[in-house]
Formats: structure tokens, C-alpha cells, sequence
């Protein structure tokens, strides 16, 4: 199956999305983000009981898919 989703939140690790069909915790689903044309696999760990179509994924690995810029590795929060 493949359906069409939005990013509300991104990180290294995951992500919050919406998408066009409610996802299960535990699904495997394989991301791709057509603004950066990469690709990841992917688990549901979270499924909103108020809006099921807000779910959070984490990424099987932790990479920087969405394209987003990153803070440099000197800079530490004060």
C-alpha cells in the first residue's frame, strides 16, 4: 500500500507525520521524501487516539532524510 503523507515534525530519529490513511503502531513503512528524493525505513511507535491519522515514526536508523539544516557538531546549548 502507499499513501500520501506530510511532515509536522522532524528530527535524526523520526518524525510526526499525517497521513492519508491511519497506520498501526508496530507497521514497517518505507519513507520517501520527494523534496530531498531520499529514502528510509521506518516503524509506527506512535498513533494519535484523538487524530489516528498523526502518527510518529522512528527511522531505522538515525540520518537527516528531510533535508534540514543541522546545527554544527561545535555548538552546544548554553
Amino acid at each position: 500500500m502507499t499513501c500520501e503523507g506530510e511532515t509536522l515534525v522532524v528530527n535524526l530519529n523520526g518524525a510526526l507525520i499525517m497521513t492519508a490513511v491511519a497506520l498501526r503502531v508496530a507497521m514497517k513503512v518505507s519513507i520517501h521524501v520527494r523534496l530531498t528524493d531520499k529514502r528510509a525505513a521506518a516503524e509506527v511507535v506512535y498513533v494519535d487516539p484523538d487524530q489516528p491519522r498523526h502518527c510518529g515514526i522512528k527511522l531505522e536508523r538515525p540520518e537527516n532524510i528531510w533535508g534540514v539544516s543541522l546545527p554544527p557538531n561545535d555548538w552546544h546549548e548554553q
